[in-house]
This record gives C-alpha cells, structure tokens and sequence, in this order.
C-alpha cells in the first residue's frame, strides 16, 4: 500500500512541475524580440479613475506579438493552447480555423481578480491581463451600456 502511495504522489509532483503556469508562461514571451508589451500601472489607473470607468481596475498588461518570428508564434499558440493553473477558470474559448480566442478569469469570493483575454490568428496575437478587485454586476453594466 505504501508503495502506491508513493507512486502516486510520485506522478503527482511529476505532473505539477509540467504544468506551466499563466505567470511563467507571460514571463516566457514579455522579453522576446519584436514582442510590445505596454503595462499601465496602479498609480496611473488610480489617477485614470476618477475621469473614466475604471471600478476595481489596478493594472493593465498588454503583450502584442504580432511582429514576432514565426517560432515565438507558434510557441505562443501551442502554449495558449496547453497552458494549465489551477488558479483560473475558463470563461470563453472560442476557436475557428486557425483564429482562437481565449478567456480565463481568476476570482475570489464572487470578486473577480484577475480577467485575461488571449487571442491569435494567422497573423496577429495579443494578450491582454486586467488586474484589480471587478465586481460581476460592474462588468455586466459595461457590456449593456456597449451594446
């Protein structure tokens, strides 16, 4: 029984340092050449704040790698496409051809934390991650008054 135990924990260890978490995996890409990565920063958000509609909105991190080589690329669409972090729950993924979509929040007591938009075609490729305390309904009011 022992030795099953141990096997198990074995394969578990094995598979955790094999999934490549959403932090690991952003820091993979942000210094890659022809990457553009623009980060707006709590102070400037707080500051944003009071003339738009930021609520609950710390940070914002966008990474563009539409100018990369076709390898980052394609790393970038294998990892988009494989990554797992038990921290965020899939919202959306939307695929079609060779276009794909993706949308993974992080929450925590009905507050959402984390929202990080993923999506790629055959030529462009972004990834957008808002940080902050977002309250669902607020979220849900931006949507309607955008229809």
């Amino acid at each position: 029984m022992k030795k099953y135990v141990f096997l198990l924990a074995v394969v578990f260890c094995c598979r955790l340092a094999y999934a490549e978490n959403l932090e690991k995996f952003l820091n993979s890409f942000s210094d890659k050449t022809g990457v553009e990565k623009v980060k707006i920063g709590p102070l400037v958000m707080k500051t944003s704040g009071i003339f738009t509609e930021t609520k609950g909105i710390s940070s914002i991190e966008i990474l563009d790698l539409s100018e990369c080589q076709d390898d980052v690329k394609e790393n970038f669409r294998n990892g988009l496409r494989t990554i797992k972090d038990s921290k965020y729950e899939p919202l959306l993924v939307v695929k079609d051809d060779n276009e794909m979509v993706r949308i993974l929040i992080r929450t925590k007591k009905d507050v959402i934390q984390e929202l990080v938009i993923a999506t790629y075609d055959e030529e462009d490729m972004v990834l957008i991650r808002i940080k902050g305390k977002i309250k669902p309904k607020d979220v849900e009011k931006i949507i309607e008054e955008n229809r």
